[in-house]
């Protein structure tokens, strides 16, 4: 029996048991919106610890940083520093904040505590959904490439089976099949990656002056440099950071929460293991190209694991790939899905039960996993598709957080819910996220930020900041 019968096999009783785990907590799930959602703010330390390790280490993390590794070296790393280093500092800074509310988006944090305007919060929802969906597609493109090349079958059709068993178990559980079945994605990932890196780095006999002259044996010895200006090198930083910074499925972990304490502890320890990984998974890259220069930076783990390593490497690969996609899409179809309904949806309505609500956010779960399907089909780079979604969010949405959560009404007051203590008014913030968003994209993120920061504050100084003043009226 050979490598593609073991794949087939561990894939498909992976599949089969997430989803019969997800049974179990169907009715659980079911009680309220906001068990659904974020667990009722209940979930202790260990599952969000995990979820949190689960959802980080994707797909983007183990391929798509290695064929960065390949390309451009350790040019790489102040991405790196700034996608995986902002977890750190969201542990630090908002993780502990976050975990003090029980709201189910930041969408609606924002709202409650900052903004009272209802397009504001549509656009923040539209805004940190992007981040997500282009996550999921990223998930599902990854896995599909990296089957097909393991197994010879079509990729199509792996990234549509594989969407389906992610859509099934997170309508059926929500958040704690999404955490649960995270936990046990989170131990064999940290486990395998262990296993799976020392067995890259004993190419090179753990040595990066051996990895130095592997690559001058091939003309390549500029990967070993940082070839980046200071500019580049601040972008790629910024839009690492801000990007992470607007990503709903961190907020809400830390609205899971049983306490601030938990969220930021679980956050940080996350982080930190993150850095670690994707560094790992750059320099691996660089590993593949002393080996065989003239790769698809791609496919170049991939021809790693099947050329120059054993069947049980290669094996665990595959395993290690499918538990980081399977729970990274499961964590970002059910967040996109959570700020549909509680940001789209539920404030453009008459209220309805909470039954009502959790039947409304399985169907979301279901049309937005057959959106992320077809984005993953459309799109050639993962990274790619990260950055686009990272700048777009990061530029418009998270200035206008900063400065609202900075800029108090009343400084001695601490941030409560249901009250709001910010001097943004609603057209600064309407104008802040706009123009962060579209200055981010046309211009890049640095001038999306300061252009956010500025106009938020300035509009603020000059128009009216009651949601019910006339002006605002009329664009309600």
């Amino acid at each position: 029996m050979g490598l593609t019968f073991w794949t087939w096999t561990v894939m498909i009783t992976a599949c089969l048991f997430f989803i019969a785990m997800s049974l179990k907590f169907r009715k659980k799930a079911g009680i309220s919106f906001t068990h659904y959602a974020i667990a009722g703010g209940t979930l202790p330390f260990f599952l969000i610890l995990f979820t949190d390790i689960a959802t980080i280490m994707g797909v983007g993390n183990f391929i798509g940083h290695s064929a960065e590794g390949y390309k451009i070296g350790f040019a790489n790393i102040p991405f790196v520093i700034g996608e995986q280093g902002a977890k750190v500092l969201f542990a630090l800074v908002f993780a502990g904040f976050a975990a003090r509310f029980t709201y189910h988006t930041l969408a609606e944090l924002m709202n409650d505590l900052i903004l009272r305007d209802r397009i504001s919060r549509t656009l923040i929802a539209v805004l940190t959904s992007s981040i997500m969906l282009a996550w999921v597609s990223g998930q599902a493109m990854g896995l599909g490439a990296l089957f097909a090349t393991f197994t010879g079958a079509d990729p199509l059709m792996m990234i549509i089976i594989f969407s389906l068993v992610f859509i099934v178990y997170t309508t059926i559980g929500g958040i704690y099949s999404v955490v649960w079945t995270d936990l046990i994605q989170g131990v064999l990932l940290v486990g395998l990656a262990i296993w799976f890196y020392f067995q890259v780095f004993s190419e090179i006999d753990f040595s990066l002056s051996t990895l130095q002259t592997g690559l001058a044996d091939v003309g390549a010895s500029g990967l070993m440099e940082f070839n980046l200006s200071i500019m580049e090198v601040l972008t790629l930083f910024v839009t690492g950071t801000f990007g992470v910074l607007a990503a709903q499925m961190y907020w809400q972990r830390c609205f899971a929460a049983d306490s601030p304490k938990t969220a930021s502890r679980a956050m940080l320890y996350s982080g930190i293991i993150a850095i670690i990984f994707t560094i790992m998974a750059t320099i691996s890259g660089m590993v593949v190209k002393t080996k065989n220069p003239d790769l698809d930076p791609n496919n170049a783990i991939s021809w790693l694991i099947l050329e120059e390593m054993t069947m049980v490497a290669a094996l665990a690969f595959f395993t290690l790939i499918f538990m980081a996609a399977i729970s990274s899409a499961s964590s970002l179809l059910h967040s996109a899905s959570v700020v549909i309904v509680n940001d789209l949806i539920i404030p453009n309505m008459k209220k309805k039960s909470d039954a009502y609500y959790v039947r409304l956010t399985r169907y979301s779960v279901a049309l937005v996993g057959i959106f992320s399907i077809a984005a993953a089909l459309l799109s050639d780079s993962i990274i790619g598709l990260f950055s686009l979604a990272y700048s777009m969010t990061g530029g418009g949405v998270i200035p206008v957080l900063i400065v609202g959560l900075l800029w108090k009404e009343k400084r001695s007051a601490s941030f409560e819910m249901g009250t709001r203590n910010s001097r943004v008014s609603v057209w600064g913030g309407r104008i802040g996220i706009i123009s962060g968003s579209v200055v981010s994209l046309a211009f890049g993120i640095l001038w999306g930020v300061l252009a956010s920061v500025v106009l938020t504050v300035v509009i603020s100084l000059v128009l009216p900041k009651d949601p019910n003043a006339k002006l605002a009226g009329e664009m309600n």
